[in-house]
């Protein structure tokens, strides 16, 4: 078999990872007793393996998760208000397909990024385009590129990802610049993509955040009727580590 003239013509045409894939079976005894259709097939889906893979790639690199989290890896088992049946329906992004919104609300070191960053991981591999910004980088990079004549374009991008997460959104109210801004984000993603907000403060008082009742009855009236909750409870995760940690050191020295 003529082994590298077709292993060149499969690089020529762009199908490297076909190209890989063909060698390692040609040197693999157990291959022979494949049918034609069978070599075709497994070429085939090496190919669309790596093309998947690299678009995955692509789109992780464009969203900029702060945390490499996944949903498989998440603790259910901890009392913190994390409801089962709707995480793992979240899981499935069907509320991204239906640009619906999701709010994740709790104190401090309850996980709310990390699921958000678990979903938005899920999302990319769903083929969803995600983006990620905690809400001060996000407001600073729109006044920078505001200052900088690249505005338009920038907002053109976040409006055609079809997942925003929003991190850390509050405490601090917004300036009248950034509640514009805001109306303009949510507006735009109005039946074209979702929101994922995370917040240390109750959605009872994002009014105060946004700080103009007219744009805040707006804003809010956008977000609030087409969105899931995740209210978290209890103590940090963080701390509850540390304090794992500590007793498990202390454990080893007393055997």
């Amino acid at each position: 078999m003529l082994i590298h003239p077709m292993v060149d013509r499969l690089r020529d045409l762009g199908l490297a990872a076909m190209a890989d894939a063909f060698i390692e079976m040609s040197r693999q005894s157990a291959a022979d007793d494949l049918s034609r259709e069978d070599w075709l097939g497994l070429l085939v889906d090496r190919e669309v393996t790596a093309r998947d893979n690299k678009r995955l790639g692509r789109r992780l690199s464009h969203a900029r998760l702060r945390q490499n989290a996944v949903v498989e890896d998440t603790d259910l088992r901890t009392p913190r208000g994390l409801d089962r049946g709707l995480f793992q329906s979240l899981a499935a992004c069907g509320w991204i397909r239906d640009s619906q919104h999701l709010l994740i609300v709790g104190p401090t070191g309850v996980g709310k990024s990390w699921l958000a960053c678990a979903l938005g991981h899920k999302a990319c591999r769903e083929g969803y385009a995600v983006l990620y910004r905690r809400a001060p980088r996000l407001f600073a990079d729109i006044a920078t590129a505001r200052g900088e004549g690249r505005l338009p374009r920038l907002m053109r991008t976040i409006e055609r990802t079809r997942l925003l997460i929003i991190d850390d959104w509050g405490p601090e109210p917004l300036s009248a610049e950034q509640r514009r801004d805001l109306m303009e984000i949510v507006d735009d993603r109005d039946g074209k993509g979702s929101l994922l907000i995370t917040s240390q403060v109750p959605t009872s008082r994002w009014h105060e955040i946004i700080g103009d009742p007219t744009l805040g009855d707006a804003i809010l009236d956008r977000i609030i009727h087409r969105s899931h909750r995740i209210e978290l409870k209890g103590e940090s995760l963080r701390k509850r580590q540390v304090l794992n940690t500590a007793e498990g050191l202390t454990s080893a020295k007393e055997k």
